[in-house]
């Protein structure tokens, strides 16, 4: 048999209809879930990632295209689907084509308030809180106030 020629047995190989796997690691590095393979891996020992709902704490594990990992990054949980295994940590829409994001982001504009009725949670708080009037919010990453704000901000709430 020849090196071009995989033989009879390649179709039937277990995985081969999935396509060739990756370890872990590498796949979340190239899918830029992480910056660097190092911290792919702290994020793997940590068990902050699960494969097919199975919690794996080895870096070198293999993922395969149709797997389903379930990623604990950035404060937030990430349910991702392999599409395929990476070939290098391109630019960040060729990491994209890698896989399929099974739980879209919610759009920032349409966030709904903490006094949401339908959320034990939310009834809690509006039941709290009902006759105080809502916290000053800055926009995040705006910095601090500078010192005219924050004299605003204490006329604001009667603080002078």
């Amino acid at each position: 048999m020849s090196d071009e020629d995989p033989g009879p047995d390649a179709e039937t190989a277990p995985g081969a209809a999935h396509g060739p796997p990756q370890r872990l690691d590498k796949w979340l590095w190239f899918a830029r879930i992480v910056k660097s393979r190092s911290l792919a891996q702290k994020l793997v020992g940590g068990g902050h990632v699960r494969v097919n709902r199975d919690k794996t704490t080895a870096p070198a594990k293999l993922v395969r295209a149709g797997d389903v990992l379930t990623i604990a990054v950035a404060g937030h949980v990430r349910l991702l689907r392999v599409k395929a295994p990476g070939a290098r940590r391109g630019p960040a829409p060729e990491a994209q084509q890698l896989y399929e994001d099974l739980q879209p982001r919610p759009d920032p504009s349409a966030a709904t308030s903490p006094q949401d009725a339908a959320t034990p949670a939310g009834r809690a708080a509006a039941t709290i809180g009902a006759d105080l009037p809502a916290p000053a919010r800055r926009e995040p990453g705006s910095g601090r106030p500078t010192k005219r704000q924050r004299r605003e901000l204490d006329r604001l709430r009667g603080d002078e």
